[in-house]
């Protein structure tokens, strides 16, 4: 006798596939994460790190400014390299490529320091410039990594830059996922191909998290399925920020269905976007997600740049990657995703903090705005899947 499900246990089931096949099994966690929010204490653990390698260093960045913070990190990284470490560092050839770098350059040449840009322009393969390393990834000794949204530059710092600095996430990672963090970032110094999908194992029960990159030889969509599968599995609340938001992504889809099913979500985005046409982007998704129900906000007092998700106060993730279409789609990213209460507490009470600074977006307000307002965010709808 055939079995007749309602419309909602028919979207309950495709989520609960979906998760299967997208989310990782994870053993849960015990607190094993070391959380940064600010720039300044994450610099100077960072820079601990390195001064305590015995073996090798490895980094890369999207962006690395040629200014007192990125002067610290390449005096610390040539003294270890003169010492005769294997020190590395992968730069993005268009985040981090300024001309006044070329002094920390050569600083980094004369210590020893091996140094390679990302995909600097070719006219042989002009395509490929269009893909970034947006990754932010220090490996020491494969003993210790640390990894989310921070770049290198004094906007992070409160010493260097006040009380505008801009808002971040990162976290220090140990023991096996530093080791697999050591296998990433080999991977993209060799050749930038897309790693085999056994690096990416879909079981991982004897650990609390798994290091995800943008996509494997199995799945060149792993981030965005990645999120869905969470979203799908949500049964109380779901709290992301996003500098950037991709609207009609599989991520806005998932996320307006778990607010149909009753599901607490909420969207926490910037109310100044840096480059402008990126926020026209990420408003124009407040239409159908206010519909939905989602509950959407905007950071007021400074530059929002973290990208964290909580799920059920139990999963999270978080990492260089946007919820919009360049970094779940085309950037080379990476993310941890972790089964752990304790992290993801830490980070559902940062989320809550950052709304007491935030102004949520009503749906009367949203359908008051100004035809310029309508105007502006068409031209994002256009322009997202180049920014």
């Amino acid at each position: 006798m055939p079995v007749f499900r309602t419309s909602q246990e028919a979207q309950q089931a495709v989520a609960q596939a979906r998760s299967a096949i997208c989310v990782p099994e994870l053993g849960e966690g015990h607190g094993a994460f070391a959380l940064f929010i600010e720039g300044d204490v994450l610099f100077d653990a960072m820079i601990a790190a390195i001064e305590r390698a015995t073996d090798t260093i490895w980094m890369e960045s999207y962006i690395f400014a040629a200014d007192e913070v990125g002067a610290r990190f390449v005096a610390a990284l040539a003294a270890k390299a003169r010492a005769g470490l294997d020190v590395r560092l992968h730069l993005d050839a268009f985040g981090a490529g300024q001309r006044n770098f070329r002094a920390l350059r050569r600083a980094l040449a004369q210590s020893g320091v091996r140094f390679r840009w990302f995909r600097p322009f070719d006219l042989r393969h002009p395509l490929r410039y269009f893909q970034r390393n947006h990754r932010k990834l220090l490996v020491v000794d494969s003993r210790e990594a640390y990894l989310g949204g921070f770049n290198i530059r004094r906007l992070n710092s409160w010493r260097l830059h006040g009380v505008t600095r801009q808002r971040d996430t990162h976290l220090r990672v140990s023991g096996p996922l530093a080791r697999l963090a050591t296998r990433h970032f080999d991977r993209l110094w060799q050749d930038a191909r897309a790693l085999p999908a056994k690096a990416i194992p879909q079981e991982a029960g004897g650990i609390e998290g798994l290091l995800v990159p943008s996509y494997s030889r199995r799945c060149r969509k792993r981030l965005a399925c990645l999120h869905a599968g969470l979203i799908g599995m949500a049964q109380t609340h779901i709290y992301l920020t996003s500098p950037y938001f991709g609207p009609g992504t599989v991520v806005d889809k998932a996320l307006q269905e778990a607010a149909h099913r009753g599901v607490d979500v909420r969207l926490l985005v910037p109310r100044r976007s840096d480059p402008l046409v990126a926020g026209w982007a990420t408003r124009a998704a407040y239409g159908q997600l206010l519909s939905a129900g989602v509950r959407v906000y905007e950071y007021l007092p400074r530059q929002l740049h973290a990208k964290t998700s909580v799920v059920d106060a139990a999963w999270s993730i978080v990492g260089s990657a946007n919820l919009d279409y360049r970094s779940l789609f085309v950037n080379q990213e990476l993310v941890l995703v972790a089964h752990d209460r304790a992290l993801a507490g830490q980070l559902q009470a940062q989320f809550l903090d950052d709304l007491c600074d935030a102004s949520e977006i009503t749906h009367p307000t949203w359908y008051r705005r100004s035809w310029r307002a309508r105007g502006l965010e068409a031209i994002g709808w256009v322009a997202r899947r180049l920014l």
